[in-house]
């Protein structure tokens, strides 16, 4: 893939600009659509946040198409922060940047960096099999190993060369326990973990993730393919992960991020248009067009 990285400098980031109540509430929006530049908006109390990953300027394209623009944006450590917008506006796109799988489509080409720590995602020295260790990646679709229960929630130990079974049964229960699984599957962790219902098969990829003690927990969807019940345990699961683990979320669901996010970014169109905390921008945003958006006025 090719690439090129810019000499990191601070974030350019907007201030917040002052609503006009003769301006229709999606001028941005529409420029955005017309292929414009608009700057984005980060409120001031993300920027007061010790960030996991810091994303700078980041450009991305497959083939001619630009998928991404300009994004700038820090990730607070140990809260979550959920991408929200319309579908094709890039969510999961940025967020599988994150942890370079991107490198596995063809014809893409970025521009910019992403630091996790400190550390340049896209430095050409970068060990992008390394990098992914110190990243949990948890699907749309639950995706078990045909394994049991338990060795699914070891793996990461185990091709770490683990192989001490008081370690190993200690982070099994300790990462189910962090995923609200515990109880529920305790007498059967030798059993396949395929028996497991659906809402129970991503609470245990969200184990999986967790015992490997990732700086971020990067979740796609987590829900997307759940029935009310199981997204309503996953739901509550992301917000005891709040405080402990540093989460990205993409989410199609603007309730589900008004649940369990501390921070909400909005992109449309491969831009970033605002992004503050949750509450913030579901109940007074800097824009009207993100207004519009969170009451379903478009989208």
């Amino acid at each position: 893939m090719a690439h090129s990285t810019t000499t990191p400098q601070p974030p350019s980031m907007h201030a917040a600009a002052p609503r006009s109540d003769d301006s229709p509430p999606q001028d941005r929006l529409l420029a955005v659509a017309a292929g414009r530049d608009v700057p984005s908006e980060v409120h001031e109390q993300v920027l007061a946040e010790t960030p996991v990953l810091e994303i700078d300027r980041f450009n991305l394209w497959y083939g001619s198409k630009q998928a991404l623009h300009g994004i700038t944006m820090p990730i607070p450590n140990n809260q979550v922060t959920a991408l929200i917008g319309p579908s094709g506006c890039g969510k999961s796109t940025l967020l599988r940047s994150v942890n370079r799988l991107n490198d596995l489509v063809q014809n893409v080409r970025i521009t910019g960096d992403m630091r996790l720590n400190g550390d340049s995602i896209y430095d050409p020295r970068m060990d992008v099999i390394e990098l992914r260790k110190r990243m949990g990646m948890v699907f749309q679709k639950p995706n078990p190993f045909p394994m049991s229960i338990y060795e699914n929630v070891v793996y990461a130990l185990r091709i770490d060369g683990e192989s001490n079974r008081g370690v190993l049964d200690e982070v099994c229960e300790l990462s189910l326990r962090g995923a609200a699984l515990w109880d529920e599957v305790k007498d059967r962790l030798h059993e396949s973990a395929l028996g497991l219902s659906g809402g129970q098969q991503q609470r245990l990829c969200i184990a999986r993730a967790i015992a490997a003690e990732p700086e971020v927990l990067l979740l796609d969807e987590p829900c997307s393919a759940l029935d009310p019940i199981a997204t309503g345990k996953v739901e509550d699961l992301i917000q005891e992960l709040r405080g402990r683990y540093s989460v990205l979320m993409v989410t199609h669901n603007m309730q589900q991020a008004s649940r369990t996010s501390d921070y909400t970014a909005f992109m449309y169109l491969g831009r970033l248009i605002e992004y503050g905390p949750t509450t913030d921008i579901f109940t007074k945003p800097m824009l009207r067009e993100t207004e519009a958006y969170v009451t379903g006025r478009f989208g």
